[in-house]
């Protein structure tokens, strides 16, 4: 079997997807569960028995003894509690698994993030079986675990984890789009979003890994003077990917393929040592839970080539961090509403789905901002290698004209258009054909339309794509209900058939549009957000900047917050303040424990080194004066004071930040976090001082340069 046959024989062998549901399942119970994973359409309980009998036999004889109900808490990771399926039935072992074991589970809840939904005495909690996400296995070096993606939730019902958010806020946005496109003539139908996460990361190998308390602890190097060859001839990017690289990314996408996960892309990115797997489109919730499993595997199958994965958004100063960009899209029956076809203006659609984003993105560009806020992405946005703070959209030169001539069509009229002179009409032909990439790739632009989707750059790569997205589709749903509301107002749908839409229907919709436009349209920024001048731009337009993770979080603790994801069912008040409050201890706590890592680090490492560089350097001054010795003794003299100079320093930096450490006030983290930048001075110019052999860290040029 040639590798080729065997990568498409084995995609998909771990997942119990069509093919295990044929093979398992009597065609009844198979056309009812597939159902319910392609239509949406509610769970028959009626059948979870059967498959929970087909699941158990799939997993066994693919070697499983144990099934675990594998779910998404707020600690941002899975979590994952195993069971076997051995049970005693009048003393005699057998192998069982009931239909009660699928659908629910009862797993500690008081151990988990609640943000106050939960105390401590209060352990009940509950996973529920998310049929939509198929169950897979997990291997391991001695065994195999069947894994059942599951939501998470407390006693009360309120959730506890990332999915049951999405998976509401997939609803509700199905919800609105029906109402949008029944009143365009559509018929009822499934509407999908679609997801597809490049995830990048950093490889280091673990031996020098295991040198650094910094990156065991926090992810980070916290310490390290700059490499004299970093990125900056730019030859990493896209170039030769190097045989030991090349052999753990081979293993990484079989184990991925046979989990049903289309890993498609993989190439060098643009920091040395660091490198992006891209996956084919999915269905938002299994791309989610998708992307989870991706990051676990990276992890596993690192650790197997003697390497670590390192998946913190800025492991390395001075060198580009790394994202997770979010590709976005929704359709609706089978058809992507964000495709601007041969002719955009006529596609009323596409018009009407491109300013419910606008709208929507400019109206809650603080909660998107909250979405992406944490300890690690604070170092990388806005840092000249990701988008800045400031959440805008970049819809390209083309369709930005289309969206001018439809705003403000007697202004449009006194311009040269590259389109076509005539004012912007819906329904009218008078713009030329926009191919499919219609604009160019904006890498500035946190949210940038890329031609039939839109790439949110703003995530960090350790996050959780559930996040984000639950913002986006949430927000997305109320600016498409709101238009909706408005089309309904003006009493022009229903009158004619598909395509056929009356003139009444495009003009009510084109001044719904060009009102939405004029009050929204300030979010939209083609340019290079990495200039100093767009943040003085977004503030003239009233963009909010938050430029840390505690001003981003003050979004989920508004009022008018609370009611738009109560409004759609998303999340309660209680839930959404849940959030806020386990956010904001996670960050609390990850600035404390990267403090109290740099304390230990200069105090325990790196001050003994600089002690024992100065006393060799003395004793040898001390030598050569006695002798007489001329020649050297000022290097020597001089060497002494730097370092003394350094080591002063480096103590005052140590108190400092010790100090910082014990604060209790609200601005805590703030001065950790300048104690911890002034420490880092100290300590990276004693790094270029002591000698490299007695230097207690592995540098930068020997992390980065692996191969």
């Amino acid at each position: 079997m040639t590798e080729e046959t065997k990568a498409a024989t084995d995609f998909g062998a771990d997942v119990f997807g069509e093919d295990a549901i044929k093979t398992y399942l009597s065609k009844d119970t198979a056309k009812k569960l597939q159902a319910t994973i392609r239509e949406g359409k509610p769970l028959d309980p009626s059948i979870a028995g059967e498959v929970a009998h087909g699941i158990r036999h799939w997993a066994m004889d693919r070697g499983a003894t144990h099934y675990t109900h594998w779910f998404l808490p707020m600690t941002g990771s899975t979590a994952e509690k195993h069971d076997s399926f051995l049970e005693l039935k009048d003393g005699e072992p057998i192998m069982q698994f009931s239909g009660k074991n699928l659908i629910v589970g009862e797993p500690d809840a008081s151990s988990f993030p609640s943000g106050g939904i939960r105390s401590t005495f209060e352990a009940r909690g509950y996973t529920a079986w998310d049929p939509t996400s198929p169950a897979f296995i997990k291997r391991h070096s001695n065994g195999a675990t069947l894994c059942i993606p599951t939501a998470f939730c407390a006693y009360t019902g309120e959730s506890l984890d990332k999915k049951t958010p999405l998976l509401r806020s997939m609803q509700a946005l199905d919800k609105s789009l029906k109402r949008l496109m029944g009143l365009f003539g559509r018929d009822e139908a499934h509407s999908a979003c679609t997801l597809g996460a490049e995830q990048e990361y950093f490889l280091i190998d673990k031996e020098y890994w295991k040198k650094r308390p910094d990156l065991v602890l926090t992810g980070r190097t916290l310490f390290g003077a700059p490499s004299a060859k970093g990125q900056q001839l730019e030859d990493h990017y896209f170039g030769t990917i190097p045989d030991r690289i090349l052999s753990f990314m081979n293993d990484v996408e079989r184990e991925l393929w046979r989990l049903g996960i289309p890993a498609k892309t993989r190439h060098n990115e643009v920091a040395p040592a660091q490198f992006e797997l891209a996956p084919q489109f999915e269905e938002l919730n299994l791309a989610s839970d998708h992307n989870m499993i991706v990051m676990d595997t990276l992890r596993n199958v690192a650790e197997k080539h003697g390497l670590k994965c390192l998946l913190h958004e800025k492991p390395y100063a001075g060198v580009n961090g790394s994202g997770k960009h979010n590709n976005w899209s929704v359709s609706y029956g089978g058809k992507n509403l964000l495709d601007p076809g041969s002719n955009p203006h006529e596609n009323a659609v596409f018009l009407t789905m491109l300013c419910a984003i606008i709208e929507a993105v400019d109206k809650h560009a603080d909660l998107l901002r909250a979405s992406v806020a944490g300890a690690g992405n604070d170092h990388r946005l806005g840092a000249n290698e990701a988008p800045p703070a400031v959440i805008s959209l970049y819809v390209g030169d083309q369709l930005a004209e289309v969206l001018d001539r439809l705003a403000e069509p007697k202004k449009a009229e006194d311009k040269k258009s590259k389109a076509a002179g005539e004012p912007m009409k819906i329904g009218v032909d008078t713009l030329p054909q926009i191919p499919k990439d219609a604009t160019d790739r904006n890498r500035t632009s946190p949210f940038a339309f890329t031609g039939n989707k839109f790439e949110f750059r703003a995530p960090g790569s350790s996050v959780c794509c559930s996040g984000p997205m639950t913002v986006l589709n949430t927000i997305v749903a109320e600016a498409v209900d709101r238009i909706a509301g408005e089309l309904e107002k003006a009493k022009v749908a229903g009158k004619a058939k598909p395509g056929e839409h009356t003139a009444a229907f495009h003009n009510a919709l084109q001044k719904i549009l060009q009102t939405s436009l004029k009050e929204h349209k300030r979010v939209v920024f083609n340019g290079n957000g990495y200039e100093a001048e767009w943040m003085d731009e977004a503030k003239k337009r009233g963009l909010p900047n938050a430029p840390d993770t505690p001003s981003a979080l003050k979004a989920l603790a508004k009022k008018e917050n609370y009611a738009l994801f109560e409004k759609y069912g998303v999340m309660t008040k209680r839930e959404l303040e849940s959030r806020h409050e386990i956010f904001l201890e996670e960050y609390s706590k990850k600035v404390r424990i990267e403090g109290a890592c740099a304390r230990d680090i200069a105090s325990e490492m790196v001050l003994p080194a600089a002690k024992a560089e100065y006393l060799e350097t003395a004793k040898a001054y001390e030598i050569a004066t006695q002798v007489g010795v001329s020649c050297g003794t000022t290097a020597l003299h001089d060497s002494l004071v730097e370092l003394g100079s350094g080591m002063d320093a480096l103590k005052a930096g140590i108190a400092k930040l010790d100090e910082a450490l014990g604060g209790v006030t609200p601005a805590a983290e703030a001065d950790i976090l300048s104690s911890m930048q002034a420490l880092r001075t100290a300590v990276d110019s004693l790094e270029r001082r002591v000698s490299a052999a007695r230097w207690p860290l592995p540098k930068y040029r020997d992390m980065l340069f692996l191969y």
